[in-house]
């Protein structure tokens, strides 16, 4: 290509259509991914948010064993003075002694009965976390399976676009090099605003590509004169000739081969 400075207004337009003829074909290679990726993330948030619950779940479990533990030692000892209070009231001198240690004992009873309630208690909330549980890991196997199998997909569609699509990213940038900064912004900004980022299209059927809005014949003459950059005034998309187009098309479609 000509130096920015001396390039011709068709020099200009079809490095701008080569330019479209790229990223167009990076846009293609991204459809292709489609909303994968993003749904191989979610999928991935979803399996460390269920992993995460999981371990809650497993530690309240441990919390609560321990607690069960608590009330065994609590129970355990509570019958060890039971029995320590009946014999010393074998051994008594006086009815108040013997009256204060039947209380300690009755008092002791009721820590058992108590601590008793707490682990059927205990024991209730550890089946239905266990319930959770066990419902939750099958999710998650389910979870992880299905992310496997989406990784695959992801990574078959990276392994066989990757490639192409960084050599294509560079070439774009290779041609932006060699088109003036000002028309390369407004191409980006023509892009950003049209559908399918379409910013530079040929002429067909007498009417801008994609649009239904017939060119009137002395503008279409213009714009196969190649002597200035036309923009269609509904889309304000660059215009160029089929003729230029088919042969552009055919220059970039032996790039494309040699990139693949």
């Amino acid at each position: 290509m000509a130096k920015k400075a001396e390039s011709t207004v068709e020099e200009k337009l079809r490095a701008l259509f080569d330019l479209q003829l790229i990223d167009s074909r990076v846009d293609e290679i991204r459809n292709i991914r489609g909303e994968l990726p993003l749904e191989v993330q979610d999928l991935e948030d979803e399996v460390e948010g269920m992993s995460t619950r999981l371990d809650k779940m497993n530690a309240d479990l441990e919390v609560i064993e321990e607690s069960i533990k608590d009330k065994n030692n609590l129970i355990a000892e509570a019958k060890s003075l039971i029995k320590k209070y009946s014999k010393q009231q074998d051994n008594v001198r006086n009815n108040r002694e013997y009256n204060s240690l039947g209380k300690e004992v009755e008092y002791q009873e009721l820590e058992i009965q108590l601590a008793d309630k707490h682990i059927k208690e205990f024991k209730a909330q550890i089946e239905q976390k266990k319930e959770v549980v066990d419902t939750t890991k099958d999710r998650l196997k389910e979870r992880q399976v299905h992310l496997k199998h989406k990784h695959s997909e992801l990574d078959e569609i990276l392994s066989e676009t990757e490639k192409e699509e960084k050599a294509l990213l560079k070439e774009s940038q290779k041609y932006e090099k060699n088109i003036e900064e000002r028309l390369v912004k407004a191409y980006h900004r023509i892009r950003t605003n049209v559908k399918n980022g379409l910013a530079v299209v040929p002429v067909e059927r007498g009417a801008s590509g994609g649009s239904f809005f017939t060119i009137p014949p002395q503008v279409q003459m213009e714009i196969a004169a190649r002597k200035k950059i036309i923009t269609d005034e509904h889309s304000g998309r660059i215009l160029v000739d089929p003729a230029l187009a088919e042969e552009e098309k055919n220059k970039m479609a032996k790039l494309f081969k040699k990139i693949i």
